[in-house]
């Protein structure tokens, strides 16, 4: 790898090709993601579940990527993902998955955050990963919030600050690289800036104490690096340019006040808060002059040769000075010398059973086991009864979006709960049931009696038609005769904030994420096998 000393002897192209971060399609390099690295000396690739096959193919592919560089310029790809754990996983096969966030948040334990941390970027190392864009540092106190939620740890900013500091560490530990994000903070909005571009109008007091507070622990832990918020915050920057594009906030905030010395990654610059106001390449130039040193453009190559070109016509213009790349290019190799030397990316290495090892899983279900939380039980529905028939309605994801993806899995509520129990029915209904598939639903319910009813949710606070549901069905249980009424128990699979729209409900369990190590962990709990020992990491207003 080139020595940080010599960037002095490197043309700008080589320099602007180290400071973008860029996606492409497939599960082997493409003829566009090979010219970016080989004619514009490309620094940096995001993977996304679009690139992931086997864990032999996702190694196979990191070390073609990697002769690629080798060749083009020696220096050595930063190659980054999404591996946020629970709901935000880009791979989720044969690995260890870990929990999500908000489930580390309910067992208020740093050794969790520290442990899913180290094992994930251990398996990610093992397939030729060395970044991740974790952990979430935001502070989720806005229910309404539709783009964070479960990945935050929770509201309490002490709290998400104590976790996050540890997950840092953890991934240090591993040999990859932790992104923070989303800064200054994305947890208190009511608008996803994939799709538009959200404000925070909090006074700077109000930001300093809770926005801030896990940013502050992310430095003094040394985080590598640092994710902006296409958020606008008009404490720091009155002009309504989003915190990736304001000087005020990345260099002003950031680099001055807070004297974070590490790598300011932006967000991609293709998500409609940005694409859809100044555009990509524009974006690109602004946001280096505000202060980022890696720019990241995840999907169109069009979009990513347009944001270097921009980006060197800035400098030629001297709209940006070549002093201040070299300064973002210097931060970016001091993090390559730490984290991309040494990443063993071969099909040996993923086929060697460190990867998705036993001692890996786990730990994953001690945290889940530990997450589980008891928010409602009355009526004695909890635990649920091994010799009553049971109905199960399990939510299932069916379209994906940038929040929810399809998770193909064969694990489900019921069958977690079969284990346990013994006269499980199963229906499945969509995450935004019509009104026929509700009263296909409730038509099936008639057809037999149950004693008790398990209805999973999954975000139903933003979904009419699941609120439907568990309404309609209590309303039908109330009517009923006493004899002929069934307990019901709601079990939230990802925000736990779906009680506040139906509390009426016998038992209620916040279990946030639909992953098979968590349904099975209910399964555990719900049936009596274990203790419930969660504790909510949001306020639930009901």
């Amino acid at each position: 790898m080139r020595n940080v000393r010599d960037i002095s002897k490197w043309t700008l192209q080589d320099k602007l090709g180290q400071m973008l971060i860029c996606g492409f399609d497939g599960k082997q390099p493409t003829v566009g993601i090979a010219s970016l690295i080989r004619d514009y000396k490309l620094g940096g690739i995001v993977y996304f579940r679009r690139n992931i096959g086997s864990n032999d193919e996702i190694a196979a592919l990191s070390a073609k990527l990697q002769a690629i560089a080798a060749e083009a310029s020696n220096v050595p790809l930063t190659i980054a993902v999404d591996q946020e754990g629970g709901m935000v996983a880009r791979i989720d096969g044969d690995v260890a998955l870990m929990p999500g966030n908000m489930a580390i948040g309910a067992t208020e334990n740093e050794k969790y955050a520290y442990e899913t941390a180290r094992v994930t970027g251990a398996e990610l190392r093992e397939l030729g990963i060395n970044m991740n864009f974790a952990p979430c540092l935001d502070v989720n106190n806005n229910a309404a919030n539709p783009v964070i939620g479960v990945r935050s740890f929770g509201e309490v900013p002490e709290i998400v600050a104590l976790l996050g500091k540890a997950a840092i560490a953890g991934y240090q530990a591993s040999g990859v690289a932790p992104c923070a994000k989303h800064f200054p903070g994305h947890g208190d909005t009511t608008a996803d800036s994939h799709y538009e571009l959200p404000v925070v109008a909090h006074s700077v007091e109000r930001l300093n104490e809770v926005e801030l507070a896990p940013f502050r622990a992310a430095i003094a832990a040394e985080a590598d690096a640092i994710m902006t918020a296409h958020v606008r915050f008009p404490a720091y920057e009155p002009s309504g340019v989003p915190a990736t594009l304001s000087r005020s906030v990345l260099t002003g905030l950031l680099r001055e006040e807070l004297g974070y010395e590490g790598v300011i990654v932006t967000d991609c610059l293709e998500m409609k808060a940005i694409s859809e106001g100044v555009g990509v390449a524009k974006g690109a130039v602004m946001a280096v002059q505000a202060g980022a040193d890696l720019v990241l453009v995840s999907h169109l190559y069009e979009r990513q040769k347009a944001a270097f070109e921009a980006l060197y016509a800035a400098v030629l213009a001297g709209e940006i000075s070549e002093a201040r790349i070299d300064a973002s290019v210097a931060r970016i190799l001091r993090m390559k010398e730490l984290r991309c030397g040494n990443v063993q990316a071969s099909e040996g290495a993923a086929s060697s059973g460190r990867i998705g090892s036993e001692a890996h899983k786990a730990v994953a279900r001690e945290v889940c086991e530990h997450a589980v939380t008891l928010v409602k039980n009355d009526n004695g529905a909890i635990p649920l009864r091994k010799d009553w028939s049971t109905l199960v309605i399990w939510p299932e994801v069916r379209e994906s979006t940038e929040v929810v993806e399809i998770i193909p899995q064969d694990m489900t509520l019921g069958k977690a709960l079969t284990a346990y129990l013994g006269d499980v029915e199963e229906i499945a209904v969509g995450l935004e049931p019509d009104e026929a598939e509700l009263a296909s639903v409730l038509a099936r319910t008639d057809s037999r009696s149950y004693k008790q009813i398990v209805i999973g949710t999954y975000n139903a606070s933003f979904s009419p038609g699941q609120i439907r549901l568990v309404k309609r069905l209590l309303e039908r249980n109330t009517a009923a005769p006493q004899a002929e009424r069934a307990l019901i128990t709601a079990v939230s699979l990802r925000n736990p904030y779906d009680l506040e729209a139906f509390p009426q409900v016998d038992a209620y369990f916040a279990c946030y994420e639909n992953r098979p190590a968590m349904l099975e962990a209910f399964a555990k709990v719900a049936a009596g096998e274990l203790p419930a020992k969660g504790a909510l990491p949001v306020t639930l207003r009901i």
